[in-house]
């Protein structure tokens, strides 16, 4: 029996409060902490202002303040964020480096404390978003590609669109490798709960509320429709921030809170259909991937991202047109089998994407960097 090469030790560090919500937050937790890591790390993330949450096994806390986007504070919260991190890693046998995102502070925090290392940066699609808008942003994200000896990106989207934001990154870098479903999801997802009365088709909707993901568009879309039941899992506060706009849409929409992973796996039986209407881009659209696992088709905005993660296997619709809405939303009240197809297309695609197999390639490529 082969015995699988030791995987290299990885230094990365997401500048986010640990009880932040998101997928990137939890594709981190994902490959990085817990009792056995897919990715052996010393993993990172900002000391909350409020209480200390339940931090999963190997997340180590940065006590870092002054966190923003631009300007002189920006930078100056770049070098606080470098010595902590280099005091915490003084010490450790770091062989390579993880920059979660291209942009924000983590990555050239990380650059500074350990600059004699390989580096592999990871593109997650919010780093794409703030380079749009944000100068400094822009120019961190420059630099960042310049200097990492690989990018990673999940979809071929990413990649184009971070080549249209740096033009002279070296396209060689780059790395498509998808992001992926936990193992454990895949081989037990939970058992499906039962198909709702004809009559009633239960949407779900889950994820952050911000602007770019969308949940403007599908509360007009929805707006008037009969037999759709709309359920929403995302942070109270962005729900809070989102309920005036369900108002002025006449949309009744049920509240479940921001589930934990395994709670909202369980959601995803007891729906018809997961609504994903982003309005930008996706790097790769993990909910919908793990609702798929789950059994639970699909509808999404064919934005960059997500059309190269889902393709066929769920159904793409223009949430921006209501009366296209309205259609798709009647074909599947009306034909059940469609969504019996999409859930065995959706089951298929899921499947082809485990997170273990991520994490090999990430392995793989740290080796052949250092």
């Amino acid at each position: 029996m082969t015995t699988p090469m030791p995987r290299p030790l990885v230094a990365t560090c997401l500048d986010l409060p640990a009880d932040s919500p998101g997928g990137s937050v939890e594709l981190f937790h994902d490959f990085y902490t817990g009792p056995d890591p897919l990715i052996p790390a010393r993993a990172f993330m900002l000391r909350p202002s409020g209480p200390a949450p339940v931090l999963p096994a190997g997340l180590g806390l940065l006590t870092v303040t002054g966190k923003t986007l631009q300007g002189p504070t920006f930078h100056r919260y770049v070098a606080a964020l470098s010595r902590a991190l280099a005091h915490a890693l003084a010490a450790e046998p770091v062989e390579v480096l993880h920059l979660q995102h291209l942009a924000f502070g983590a990555t050239p925090a990380l650059l500074r404390a350990l600059p004699d290392r390989p580096r592999i940066a990871l593109i997650h699609g919010t780093d794409l978003l703030f380079a749009e808008q944000h100068r400094d942003q822009l120019q961190v994200l420059r630099e960042s590609a310049r200097l990492a000896d690989a990018v990673v990106a999940p979809t071929p989207a990413m990649a184009d669109h971070l080549l249209r934001l740096a033009p002279h990154t070296d396209p060689r870098k780059i790395h498509h490798i998808p992001w992926g479903v936990p193992d454990r999801l895949l081989r037990h997802p939970p058992a499906p709960f039962g198909a709702a009365p004809a009559e009633r088709l239960r949407l779900l909707y889950a994820g952050r509320l911000t602007p770019e993901k969308g949940g403007v568009v599908l509360a007009q879309a929805l707006a008037a429709l009969p037999g759709i039941e709309l359920s929403i899992a995302a942070p109270a506060a962005e729900f809070g921030a989102f309920r005036p706009v369900l108002q002025q849409a006449g949309v009744d929409a049920r509240y479940l809170g921001w589930l934990p992973r395994p709670q909202l796996w369980q959601a995803f039986t007891e729906h018809d259909a997961l609504a994903v209407p982003s309005t930008t881009l996706e790097a790769m659209g993990l909910v919908a991937l793990e609702a798929q696992a789950c059994g639970l088709p699909v509808l999404y905005q064919p934005v960059p991202g997500l059309v190269e993660a889902l393709g066929a296997s769920a159904l793409a619709v223009d949430f921006t047109d209501p009366a296209a809405v309205a259609r798709t939303l009647g074909r599947l009240r009306t034909a059940r089998t469609l969504l019996t197809e999409l859930r065995d297309a959706g089951r298929a695609n899921a499947a082809r994407h485990p997170l273990s197999t991520t994490a090999t390639a990430l392995a793989e490529l740290g080796r052949r960097l250092g």
